[in-house]
This record gives structure tokens, sequence and C-alpha cells, in this order.
């Protein structure tokens, strides 16, 4: 019994050739959105942390006996298993009594957090 090329089944070279240049699209794009997203996370997770060390920064400074001295400061924290860098800028405002402190914190030389306060000197 002959069967004619109508009656048989399967796919043809070209159907399997665009079955799989589509199949490669898709995986191209599952991996650069997995790529992605890796980068996104690992810069919130840096925003995060250097948050934190600014805000016990900011705690530090406003909760101390004495109000911290004009000018700049510098220094460095560990968190999270890795080194922190932070700048305290501490300036009067117009207001008198009143000090503004800016603290910054970076690592692999790039920003990642920053927070100004407010605090009375007592006087």
């Amino acid at each position: 019994m002959k069967t004619t090329f109508s009656a048989r089944r399967g796919f043809t070279l070209i159907e399997m050739v665009v079955a799989l240049a589509i199949l490669g699209l898709v995986a191209v794009a599952v991996i650069r959105l997995a790529s992605e997203n890796a980068q996104t996370s690992h810069h919130v997770e840096n925003r995060l942390l250097a948050g934190i060390v600014a805000e016990n920064l900011a705690v530090e400074a406003f909760v101390s006996p004495a109000p911290p001295a004009f000018g700049r400061s510098e220094g460095g924290v560990a968190m999270a298993g890795r080194d922190w860098r932070w700048t305290r800028l501490v300036e009067p405002t117009d207001q008198a009594g009143v000090i503004r402190i800016d603290v910054t914190v970076s690592a692999e030389g790039q920003q990642y957090g920053a927070l100004t306060l407010v605090r009375d000197t007592g006087a």
C-alpha cells in the first residue's frame, strides 16, 4: 500500500528549523532576564545595607550627648562582609541652635546611601 505525500504525518525540516529558532530566542530572553534580575538584586542589596549603615551613623550623631563638630569626617565600617566608606558633613543652618548632618555611604567606589537629618545643639 502506497501512501501519498499529503497523507504523511510529521514535521518538515523548515518547520523544525523555525521551531528551534523560536526556542532559541526564548532561551536567550530568559537568560538575559535572569542576568538583569541578578544585577538588580545586587544593587538593591547594596542600597539596603548602605541605608542601614547611614541610619546607624545618623542615630549615633543624633543621640550623642554633645553634637558632632562642624566640618567633614570620614571613616569606614564593615557590615555583611563588605567594607563601607562613610562621610559625615556637619553644617550650621539658618535657624539658631540647629545643625544639619549629611551622611553618605559608598562601597566599591560607588555611593549607595545618603541621609540628611537636623539636630538641636542645645544652645
